[in-house]
């Protein structure tokens, strides 16, 4: 009886850890998955995106960006990048995604490469997940082992797109939120915020910051006013981080702590709550969020994978097989 009783507990355990947020027990990524059926995947993948990046530095915070926003709905399965068509509804026009989101046609490109290479191996979630490394990396930031083994969804969510990702706009209790809703900490959310070291934002997203709110520079907001007229240039573009916003640094906190956080939701980082301190340690110390942050970029590729028989590799990143 005693190995019964034993063997219901560790079953019990493992119904109760698949209901955590951000715990997985049944998938089974390995960073050693391509070695023998495709061994020149994560070569190709990096000299793509080196490739990209020398063309346009910017491309590197949205293939980033690309991984966060896959990730956080449905996991890391690739269905941000399904198009819609008649018949399906993909997650490109979610608000947080619509008119924003880009580095798809990199993906594509790296997919037919890979399609010609090792046919029907490599699944478009891996490709995201590989090239948001290669990025930081080609940026000057972190490496990471990166779990590979993801599948690809037939499925997309326009609805858990538009309600899972935080919003440039989001108070600081909003974003702790919605990190934890995934499983992640108060530190580990800040950690990820750093991702803001690059990448630019739309005048659209920060013009009621610049001309409305009172935690921010003056000087500051008045050479962003200059690109961002109160009303019109909704597109045009600033830097996330105005001190090195190419390079992959801790410059983002140093700029919080001097109220020179260009989206709202960046500067409620360090605005006088529960994470300032953690914003303080981390520009006083880039190993430590160098470190935080790869951990948290792991922590964030095993979110809900398809793994084993679940799913397909897609041979199109755009459409299901």
């Amino acid at each position: 009886m005693s190995g019964l009783n034993l063997n219901l507990k560790l079953i019990s355990l493992f119904l109760l850890l698949s209901c955590v947020p951000g715990i997985h027990v049944s998938a089974q990524l390995s960073s050693t998955f391509y070695a023998k059926t495709c061994p020149s995947a994560l070569a190709l993948i990096k000299a793509s995106v080196v490739s990209a990046v020398a063309k346009e530095a910017r491309m590197g915070a949205s293939l980033l960006r690309l991984h966060f926003h896959d990730c956080f709905v449905q996991g890391c399965d690739g269905s941000l990048l399904l198009d819609d068509t008649s018949s399906f509804t993909g997650e490109k026009t979610a608000v947080p995604n619509n008119n924003s989101v880009r580095g798809f046609d990199v993906i594509d490109t790296i997919k037919s490469r890979l399609e010609t290479t090792c046919p029907g191996v490599v699944s478009c979630a891996d490709i995201v997940a590989v090239a948001a490394r290669d990025s930081v990396v080609t940026l000057g930031g972190p490496t990471w082992s990166v779990q590979l083994g993801r599948r690809d969804s037939t499925t997309a969510s326009l609805s858990a797109a538009n309600a899972n990702l935080p919003s440039p706009f989001s108070n600081l209790s909003a974003l702790i939120t919605a990190f934890s809703n995934k499983g992640f900490t108060a530190k580990e959310m800040v950690a990820l915020s750093g991702s803001h070291t690059i990448g630019k934002a739309q005048c659209r997203l920060f013009r009621t910051r610049i001309y409305n709110e009172t935690n921010i520079d003056s000087a500051f907001a008045k050479t962003l006013q200059g690109n961002c007229p109160r009303a019109g240039g909704d597109s045009n573009l600033s830097n996330l981080d105005a001190t090195t916003p190419n390079f992959f640094d801790s410059a983002y906190f140093k700029n919080l702590l001097c109220k020179k956080g260009l989206l709202h939701s960046d500067q409620q980082l360090f605005n006088g709550g529960s994470t300032d301190s953690i914003v303080t340690a981390y520009s006083n110390n880039l190993a430590t969020f160098r470190a935080d942050f790869a951990n948290a970029m792991i922590k964030m590729g095993n979110l809900s994978p398809l793994t084993g028989s679940n799913g397909q590799i897609r041979t199109n990143c755009r459409k299901v097989n």
